[in-house]
């Protein structure tokens, strides 16, 4: 895959031209003349959902010393979780612009279905890129899709795993189920953090975290600006669900990515067992905890259809029911666009 023109212009770097489409092509609005974060209020969004119970959610503000690097995260833990019955482990990175509190949709239904969520903030690209002087706001942006960014994201995601699991709650995770998830930006991070690797002077950096045993991945910006992208995703040998929409479109002044890209990338991702869907319409946001993106009616619905995919992605993967994914397809097909599940 080669680099699309232009982009060197803003960034020079393996992940720097995925990584600015992933931030540009976050959500905002203008509201009484002021950018807004995609994950801000979204009660909107939910509030036609399916009300939870179930869990507890719980918040974190971790210091990984190593890097001088804080990784806030927040916890949804099923009540049913403990030292008998230790529950699976999802761990989400946020889109860029994003917080630990944002896509609590699935995060919240996950827990109420009995599997934990962590959800990480990634200093360098989370909210804070919108906030400050508006001039400045160009530069926020652009620092955060810097190449040492993208690494810090996947050491965040290491580091925080890494304190749950030594934490006083570490008795009620099930260190041997646990998978990465995230949308857009978060979803190169998950895809890092899973297998895919880059090349620099000759050497493959590799930060496959070998806890993850499979990967929920969100409209996955492409790798841009390497040659070839089964060379970086090939390597990746765990279950991966793919999911996008057929309106998941990155423009921005200067930038485009079609929804195709995003096929692209399930393509090119290695291992025999992965699921792509593709929902009629939508948008790049509408996986975000904001309402009416995509459309006001299809939103909520789309919303509800991922939660239900992911949750049969992860009791087959995890206790091997492949029921709720051959079921999926025609519970939700006026939906799809497209459903291509993982050969058996």
């Amino acid at each position: 895959m080669t680099a699309r023109p232009g982009w060197h212009i803003v960034h020079r770097g393996w992940l720097a031209a995925s990584l600015l489409a992933a931030m540009l092509a976050m959500p905002s609005v203008r509201a009484a003349g002021e950018l807004l974060p995609a994950d801000l209020g979204p009660a909107a969004a939910i509030a036609s959902l399916a009300p939870l119970s179930g869990f507890a959610s719980q918040e974190f503000d971790w210091l990984d010393t190593s890097r001088q690097r804080l990784v806030p995260v927040r916890l949804h833990l099923p009540e049913g979780a403990s030292a008998a019955h230790p529950v699976p482990l999802v761990v989400f990175s946020h889109g860029i612009g994003g917080s630990r509190r944002g896509y609590s949709y699935l995060g919240q239904y996950w827990a109420s279905q009995g599997y934990a969520s962590l959800h990480l903030q990634h200093v360098g690209s989370d909210r804070a890129v919108w906030t400050g002087n508006p001039l400045a706001m160009i530069g926020r942006l652009q620092a955060a899709a810097q190449e040492s960014e993208a690494v810090n994201r996947v050491k965040d995601l290491r580091f925080a795993l890494d304190q749950l699991l030594l934490s006083d709650l570490a008795p009620l995770i099930d260190a041997r189920r646990i998978v990465a998830a995230g949308h857009s930006y978060g979803a190169n991070t998950t895809l890092l953090a899973v297998g895919a690797r880059v090349e620099r002077a000759g050497e493959l950096l590799d930060f496959r975290d070998p806890r993850l045993k499979a990967a929920i991945v969100i409209s996955a910006p492409p790798f841009y600006g390497e040659q070839m992208a089964e060379r970086i995703l090939g390597g990746i040998v765990v279950p991966t669900l793919h999911i996008t929409a057929t309106e998941d479109v990155i423009r921005v002044p200067g930038y485009y990515s079609p929804a195709s890209d995003r096929l692209a990338v399930f393509d090119a991702t290695g291992g025999g067992d992965k699921t792509l869907a593709v929902f009629t319409g939508g948008s790049h946001s509408i996986f975000t905890d904001r309402g009416g993106t995509g459309g006001a009616a299809l939103n909520p619905q789309v919303k509800r259809a991922t939660q239900a995919l992911s949750l049969a992605f992860l009791r087959r993967v995890f206790d091997g029911d492949d029921s709720g994914l051959q079921q999926w397809p025609g519970r939700f097909a006026p939906l799809l666009s497209r459903y291509s599940p993982a050969p058996h």
